[in-house]
């Protein structure tokens, strides 16, 4: 979904947040020549095995160019998954320095006027600055690649949010893409389409007389496209249907059994998964909505 609340909805998205290759066949080496014979070794294909499945293509869909029609309740028009996103493998962009050792690196800092900058905080946010720290971890990509994401989140949960984004580059748990929610994606028309990782976003739940737990840096949303907002008729981002199939598990998908779940457990936060009356798999927070 958008990042501004839709009027007749926002109080019931409180905690949702949306920022809104094909390997050739292995060919094995030629049987060596038998000292008793003169025949040349010849080199042959391999034929696939019936079980094995090659990884898909990235998809071909252009990210962010189909704006989709609104509803009146301020929301996408709700869209079939376009073939190529149903498995949605894109590589990842870097826009930070990702690791040169291949091994796992965080930092944790204050927000600086540069960050706040590119961020969605104002004065009239529900947490200071100094209530925020700025987080950089790093990630495996859908591409297999290490990266370099960015979080804002609450200071007093910095370290243990790292320590969750530790376990999971260990573990090889998929990420498109982690950078700041910016005002203008706060302001830009849906496509829904979207698949950031994100954490602070300065935005209120109208309707319900409350901020957004993602207003305090409290929550986390991992791969929204792949692990959807649902309730009723609507699907969030509009065109991830395809993903609400959670048995046709697919990469950067969140289950009951993945890693996500259970190292933030580990920290005290929950899962919007596991939520009844509506599902927001891609939902984490340390205040329960």
């Amino acid at each position: 979904m958008g990042l501004r609340p839709p009027p007749a909805l926002a109080g019931l998205l409180v905690g949702a947040l949306v920022l809104g290759a094909c390997d050739e066949a292995e060919r094995p080496r030629a049987p060596a020549a038998s000292s008793s014979s003169p025949t040349p070794s010849t080199t042959t294909s391999a034929p696939p095995s019936p079980s094995e499945k090659p990884p898909p293509s990235y998809s071909s869909w252009e990210l962010g160019a189909h704006p989709l029609p609104l509803r009146p309740d301020g929301l996408g028009e709700m869209r079939r998954t376009p073939p190529s996103l149903r498995e949605r493998r894109y590589p990842t962009v870097d826009r930070l320095p990702p690791p040169d050792d291949g091994r796992f690196h965080a930092t944790v800092d204050p927000v600086t006027p540069e960050i706040r900058g590119r961020s969605t905080w104002r004065p009239a946010c529900p947490v200071p600055l100094d209530g925020l720290r700025y987080v950089t971890v790093s990630f495996r990509g859908l591409d297999g690649a290490a990266h370099t994401g960015e979080l804002i989140v609450a200071a007093g949960e910095a370290g243990a949010v790292v320590s969750v984004f530790r376990a999971l580059y260990a573990a090889g748990f998929p990420i498109e893409e982690m950078r700041l929610p910016s005002t203008r994606d706060l302001e830009a028309h849906p496509t829904g389409d979207g698949n950031n990782t994100a954490a602070f976003v300065c935005r209120p739940a109208v309707g319900a007389g409350s901020w957004s737990a993602h207003a305090y840096g409290l929550a986390v949303d991992i791969n929204p496209f792949m692990n959807p907002y649902s309730r009723g008729d609507v699907v969030l981002p509009e065109l991830a249907s395809s993903y609400l199939r959670r048995d046709w598990r697919r990469p950067g998908m969140i289950g009951p059994d993945s890693p996500a779940v259970r190292e933030f457990a580990r920290i005290g936060w929950s899962w919007g998964g596991a939520w009844r009356g509506l599902k927001d798999y891609q939902h984490f927070s340390a205040t329960g909505r």
